[in-house]
């Protein structure tokens, strides 16, 4: 059985999917992008600030399935230039304590939707 998390406070599906699914205790987010919820615009001004904007939405699809960063067990991290990877790091650290973060992996792609540059899902655990 499954339950669908959408919230207003992060961007709407811009395709055949939902923000998450719940699975039993198991939380499965969609990858989210720097859509600022509110306008439907990019946030693209920096890598660090459109980082920033993809984990603000992350956390809000966390919290509609009433968890938060520390429930994550694994994110994937798409990015479109490797060459980022510091910066979106940074950012992303800012979200996790270092001692209890999840397993992870960050893969270069050559394109995202609306060709973004970095793009974040999640799988996390009640």
């Amino acid at each position: 059985m499954k339950t669908i998390i959408k919230t207003l406070k992060a961007p709407a599906p811009i395709g055949p999917y939902n923000q998450a699914i719940l699975s039993g205790n198991t939380l499965y987010t969609s990858g989210q992008i720097a859509l600022h919820p509110e306008t439907g615009e990019l946030v693209l001004d920096s890598i660090a600030i459109e980082t920033k904007q993809v984990m603000e939405n992350m956390k809000e699809v966390l919290a509609a399935a009433e968890m938060t960063f520390e429930n994550v067990v694994k994110a994937s991290i798409f990015i479109s230039d490797m060459n980022n990877f510091a910066e979106i790091n940074k950012v992303y650290g800012r979200y996790f304590n270092e001692e209890t973060a999840p397993a992870r992996e960050t893969v270069e792609v050559a394109n995202l939707p609306k060709f973004v540059n970095v793009e974040i899902s999640m799988i996390a655990v009640k």
